[in-house]
């Protein structure tokens, strides 16, 4: 594990949760931190639930989710949470197998929960839906930011989406394209086998947004989430609905591989730290050994450039 401190004081150890916790969501609530994550599986339900009282010490709270009857044997991914009107809204997408995958909506009194599953969200006209993401806006309407796939364009694959949330369970059912891929970096596979034809597919993935400076900013997972590839980079525009521009280079600009130390970081959520002033980006990355994807912390530095974390980090901090 390597070391680091933050100039708010926060000392901290990565991975700041030893087991697997793939696609970490952490949001704060009652002086202290939750956290729900893709994690390993459990016979009795699914996503693991995290609490912290520091974003450091995070102690198992087991399963947040009980699967529904239909989807026993369903993969279950990416859950995130929302706070609406005293309730608590769990956001994530299942599918059986790797195929299929559609966004759901589970309710809990209490946010470790837990949480029972209230129906489907996305459209039936929608083939493929993850990574939902919650985004409530300045003036206080919320938006639901996802991925899906396209096979149109130059660089077909999983692109980003946006569409405003009416009620908790309820899309206005407009969805506007936030981004698709226009680098190389962004390539999942060549030649992928999928829908019926080969395609060079290209992944974006895991949206969250963020309001800095009379913009929002949306941090996003590209790449291949298996390999050195995968890293977060971000468009941004003046409202949610957009439109977006996307500056990307010939790498991710807020969080990349750092070769033979911190492996495929992403799929991150954005949370501020126990100061009140310092925004942190949390993330997961592949061990050393390649065994599981870890929950890691560093500082979210605002740039000139944009959003960049200060990591991710190896060595102690002074």
């Amino acid at each position: 594990m390597s070391l680091g401190a933050t100039k708010s004081g926060l000392k901290y150890a990565n991975p700041v949760y030893p087991r697997n916790f793939a696609d970490p969501f952490v949001f704060r609530h009652g002086g202290g931190y939750f956290a729900v994550g893709t994690g390993d599986a459990h016979p009795s339900g699914a996503f693991q639930m995290l609490s912290s009282p520091n974003l450091v010490d995070w102690t198992p709270l087991g399963p947040g989710l009980h699967r529904p009857a239909e989807f026993v044997e369903g993969t279950f991914w990416a859950p995130e949470i929302s706070h609406f009107d005293g309730g608590f809204f769990m956001y994530y997408s299942v599918g059986i197998g790797d195929t299929g995958h559609h966004l759901r909506l589970a309710f809990s009194e209490v946010p470790e929960g837990p949480y029972e599953d209230c129906g489907r969200l996305s459209a039936e006209s929608i083939a493929f839906a993850i990574d939902p993401h919650v985004y409530v806006h300045v003036e206080g309407t919320h938006y639901l930011f996802y991925a899906s796939d396209v096979l149109e364009g130059d660089r077909p694959g999983t692109c980003l989406f946006v569409d405003q949330l009416l009620e908790p369970d309820r899309l206005a059912g407009h969805p506007v394209l936030v981004a698709h891929a226009t680098a190389d970096w962004q390539r999942f596979e060549a030649g992928r086998s999928i829908y019926g034809g080969v395609y060079d597919w290209h992944t974006l993935e895991g949206p969250c947004a963020v309001w800095r400076d009379g913009k929002v900013y949306v941090l996003y997972s590209g790449g291949n989430w298996q390999n050195d590839t995968y890293g977060v980079d971000f468009v941004v525009a003046e409202h949610p609905m957009g439109p977006y521009r996307n500056e990307t280079r010939d790498q991710p600009r807020t969080l990349r591989t750092v070769p033979g130390k911190v492996l495929g970081p992403g799929h991150n959520s954005v949370t501020m730290g126990p100061d009140g002033e310092t925004m942190y980006i949390v993330y997961h990355a592949w061990d050393a050994g390649r065994t599981g994807r870890l929950m890691r912390i560093d500082p979210l530095l605002w740039t000139e450039a944009g959003p960049v974390a200060d990591g991710p980090s190896i060595d102690r901090r002074d």
